[in-house]
């Protein structure tokens, strides 16, 4: 599974480095196919049975840790543009309630993966994840993982704290939404200099425009001045307010102070990468961690030594080099529960989203819904397992 944060780049490549395609975040909530249907059918069923219970209280689940994955928090109204990225606030609290109301146990990263391959963990166990660093989750998240007592575990994308601007993909993407009813055919001669009229009414047509964007930043080798230049006049003539979205700190990555204050705080900041980038040339790779990890143990105590994939992408050569890197585990965007057998440098998350119902995330959470996915369940221990021996 690619992960909606695979949007959050905009520094030029580094020569040797892969930059995957942008992606364009779900708008609208699609009716779910008729496999998914059917889970849910099957997953009410259980629930009312009680079977949804007994896996859940199991030997089985017990020996299995299920690692959650959260993005943005929505500040504003990011939520209704992209379900997959953003979740609002009300959400996640529901979440979180399940969690404490299912009696789960919640414990820190660290104490989890260390638990799952001592064959320690307590029943119902759970840890949670947010990926990029996103202001949001100093500004919502975080105030309601303090009302629970959860501890969370940040993975922070170090060059975006620096640079405090939204996120160039990401804003793009975020206005051409807005401006979805009044200004659904824009004519965008003026920011290419071609003669070019966009249809933002639907999704396809906002997806389109969005690749058009980014293609061009790409095409052009824009750097990140330049990039921030050309989303303030996309936003401009698109009549947004691009000063009234930064104020706001929309699709912002936390500064250095306020991911010093979540540290300060409890939260385990981690590894993500300095550029949000896992380049395919070896010294490369092992700048982003060095990178990374130097400005992340300038805000947090002791070695920064979890990792998640950014966008969720990796490959057979990475694992030795995070290895060398002193890099213990490695998150994927894998939907699955971690166990004794997982590779601990490629444990599988779910990934929750608006998108998914409350059943949704109670089948993971119990562990259930793992048994109604064994293609993908097969298909993420079979990539773990080779990489693991190559």
């Amino acid at each position: 599974m690619t992960a909606p944060e695979q949007a959050v780049r905009e520094a030029p490549p580094s020569p040797g480095t892969e930059t995957p395609a942008e992606e364009t975040p779900t708008v609208a909530r699609p009716t779910p196919p008729l496999t998914v249907a059917v889970k849910r059918r099957v997953l009410g069923a259980s629930s009312r049975l009680g079977l949804l219970g007994n896996v859940r209280d199991s030997a089985w689940r017990q020996r299995r840790l299920l690692i959650l994955c959260y993005h943005s928090i929505s500040i504003d109204d990011e939520h209704e543009w992209s379900g997959t990225y953003s979740m609002s606030p009300a959400v996640l609290e529901s979440r979180l309630r399940m969690l404490r109301d299912g009696r789960y146990n919640v414990l820190p990263l660290d104490e989890a993966v260390r638990r799952l391959y001592e064959g320690t963990l307590p029943p119902r166990s759970v840890a949670l994840t947010f990926d990029d660093g996103m202001f949001d989750f100093h500004a919502r998240a975080w105030p309601l993982l303090q009302q629970f007592g959860f501890p969370a575990t940040v993975y922070l994308t170090t060059y975006y704290s620096d640079y405090n601007k939204p996120i160039f993909g990401l804003l793009c993407s975020y206005v051409l939404w807005r401006a979805r009813v009044r200004m659904p055919e824009p004519d965008v001669t003026s920011l290419f200099g071609t003669p070019m009229r966009w249809r933002l009414s639907d999704a396809a047509g906002r997806a389109r425009a969005h690749r058009e964007i980014l293609a061009h930043a790409d095409r052009e080798r824009l750097t990140l001045p330049e990039r921030t230049a050309l989303a303030e006049r996309l936003a401009e003539l698109l009549g947004e307010d691009y000063e009234a979205i930064r104020a706001k700190r929309l699709l912002t990555v936390m500064t250095r102070e306020e991911a010093a204050e979540v540290a300060r705080g409890g939260v385990d900041v981690q590894l993500h990468t300095h550029r949000h980038r896992t380049p395919n040339d070896h010294a490369l790779f092992l700048r982003e961690i060095t990178d990374n990890r130097e400005r992340i143990e300038q805000i947090r105590d002791g070695v920064a030594r979890h990792f998640c994939y950014p966008s969720g992408i990796y490959r057979a050569e990475f694992l030795p080099w995070l290895r060398e890197a002193g890099v213990t585990t490695a998150t994927t965007c894998d939907p699955g529960l971690a166990s004794p057998r997982s590779e601990p440098l490629l444990l599988p998350r779910l990934v929750d989203t608006s998108l998914l119902s409350p059943l949704d995330v109670e089948g993971w959470m119990t562990g259930m819904s793992a048994f109604f996915m064994p293609r993908k369940a097969s298909a993420h221990v079979a990539r773990s397992q080779s990489l693991a021996d190559a």
